[in-house]
């Protein structure tokens, strides 16, 4: 199976190809290649970008089974430009989508250590949204034997700094995960020294954690048509807000 990854949702992006053999389980994910799309250029190169991958490649559109595109939370800009591309191909190519959170993504690519089997652990995956607040999804995980069994996402939200770092000095949740480095360090200066444990600053997910997820989904017929592809942008746009003060 050949997928192709976009993800457009932060400043920088990226889009990737990757090979499936689904034969082996879990199924084996090869990263054909991934190429860095550079913030402010995704309009411009992004289609050229895919083009230019499966032509290095030897591959062709038509083989392209599935498009895997980052939905948010992130950049407004970013995320229009990246699903109108996708929309586009899938349309013309006829081939299913599958939108991943970036919070889901962010959450399923950490090795966690179990409990036990059956135990279930609760977290919080956080990503800078600017402004001093965050993107925050609040996720139940429950373990079957050392792995995964299930992930349970219970909300996703937009907050503050100190309302987040507060989720950890209250105990609602015992561990902040983010790709964020800033957004890690403002959390841990309001923190005390044990509390800082629970902030864990993890890599950015790329095309090989991105397929994980979509794979899932696929799996699970969770597909959308061009028409019904949106993007999870959890904060309102200034637009949005100013038109609602203005009326």
């Amino acid at each position: 199976m050949l997928l192709q990854i976009t993800d457009t949702s932060g400043r920088n992006g990226f889009v990737g190809l990757v090979r499936v053999d689904e034969a082996e389980q879990p199924p084996k994910i090869e990263v054909i290649e991934e190429v860095a799309l550079a913030g402010g250029t995704f309009s411009a190169q992004l289609i050229p970008q895919i083009s230019g991958l499966l032509e290095k490649h030897g591959l062709r559109k038509s083989e392209i089974d599935a498009f895997i595109v980052v939905a948010g939370p992130g950049s407004f800009t970013g995320l229009r430009v990246g699903l109108s591309a996708i929309k586009a191909l899938a349309e013309i190519l006829q081939k299913p989508i599958v939108a991943v959170s970036l919070l889901e993504a962010v959450a399923r690519s950490i090795i966690w250590v179990a409990g036990g089997d059956g135990s279930v652990s609760y977290f919080t995956i956080a990503l800078d949204a600017g402004r001093g607040e965050a993107f925050v999804g609040r996720y139940e995980m429950t373990f079957a034997g050392r792995a995964i069994g299930a992930l349970r996402c219970l909300e996703e939200s937009l907050l503050g700094v100190q309302p987040l770092a507060d989720l950890v000095k209250s105990g609602a949740t015992p561990w902040i995960a983010t790709p964020d480095t800033a957004l890690a360090d403002a959390l841990e200066q309001r923190l005390d020294l044990a509390q800082k444990r629970g902030i864990l600053n993890h890599p950015r997910p790329r095309s090989a954690e991105i397929a994980k997820v979509g794979i899932q989904k696929l799996r699970a017929g969770e597909t959308v048509s061009p028409e019904q592809l949106d993007a999870n942008y959890i904060r309102r746009s200034d637009a949005e807000i100013f038109s609602k003060a203005g009326s």
